[in-house]
């Protein structure tokens, strides 16, 4: 296992404050204020610590209310909403300051089986053929250094490699609102399913709004030719998958208008299953001229 993924495990790893009460740290982003992931990431952290182990992660539904303070703790409330014969529902709130910046419910169901289908896997290539994202950013002299390195430093557990180039690497013409990227940890896992789902989580949320940029030809934050941030984000968990084999996230923004950009992504493993589809809605604003 990499330092850096166990860094990030480490960072995942709640403190136990009180009964359904945990307290979690955060580390610098590429913007000035908490990476969204990593919230997403530890509020089911936190929900899934008081699920049995029976039961496994099928979907959530989370709200960014205000920009989280990398500088300060995180306590995540945790409410026992249902414990049902087949479904658990739980609801987190993560505080700052004494105001929350987010909520989540998510959903937690006991294996059984029933009806089976599928959307088919898109075609994509083969993730060893395609630069890594050091080579990929490396090869943009338009991107300020530090820009780079504080892109390889967050992206440093994740081995995740873009198809085509991302906004900020070609921007200025419109692109078809279309991404494809491969994604993996940067070493093994243990084999606790919700410990992949967190995982998966915390990468849903790196480049989601990129299929938003590229419809307009802009670079993103990168290149600081818009402003935004993440509004609301929903999985819905498939299929068994491990974040530590190649999974295709597959990406694309149907609209954009009062200032908001949605996006739309399935993530398939790489024999084809459709594992995870994501939904994710955020502020994507050209900034004003003085």
């Amino acid at each position: 296992m990499s330092e850096a993924l166990q860094s990030l495990l480490d960072l995942l790893d709640l403190e136990r404050i009180e009964e359904d009460i945990y307290r979690g740290r955060s580390r610098s982003a590429v913007v000035p204020r908490v990476f969204g992931g990593q919230v997403a990431a530890q509020a089911m952290v936190a929900a899934g610590r008081t699920v049995p182990e029976d039961r496994h992660a099928h979907s959530l539904h989370a709200y960014f209310l205000r920009p989280g303070d990398p500088g300060a703790p995180i306590v995540y409330n945790v409410d026992r909403l249902r414990d049902g014969r087949s479904f658990t529902t739980r609801r987190v709130v993560a505080v700052q300051h004494g105001k929350p910046i987010f909520t989540l419910s998510a959903s937690f169901q006991t294996y059984e089986e029933g009806l089976d289908h599928q959307a088919p896997m898109p075609p994509a290539p083969d993730p060893a053929t395609l630069p890594t994202g050091e080579e990929r950013l490396r090869s943009y002299p338009h991107l300020p250094a530090d820009t780079v390195e504080r892109f390889l430093e967050t992206r440093a557990a994740v081995d995740l490699r873009h198809v085509d180039d991302p906004p900020y690497g070609d921007f200025g013409t419109p692109r078809e609102p279309h991404s494809q990227v491969w994604f993996r940890t940067n070493g093994k896992l243990a084999d606790d399913p919700l410990l992949h789902v967190v995982l998966a989580t915390y990468v849903s949320d790196m480049t989601l709004l990129d299929s938003v940029l590229l419809a307009h030809g802009r670079g993103g934050w990168a290149v600081g030719d818009v402003v935004g941030a993440s509004l609301d984000h929903a999985m819905w968990f498939h299929r068994p998958f491990r974040a530590d084999e190649w999974l295709l996230y597959d990406q694309q923004s149907p609209s954009a208008s009062g200032g908001r950009g949605l996006g739309q992504a399935r993530i398939h493993t790489q024999d084809g299953r459709l594992a995870v589809s994501v939904v994710q809605e955020g502020v994507v604003r050209v900034p004003r001229e003085h």
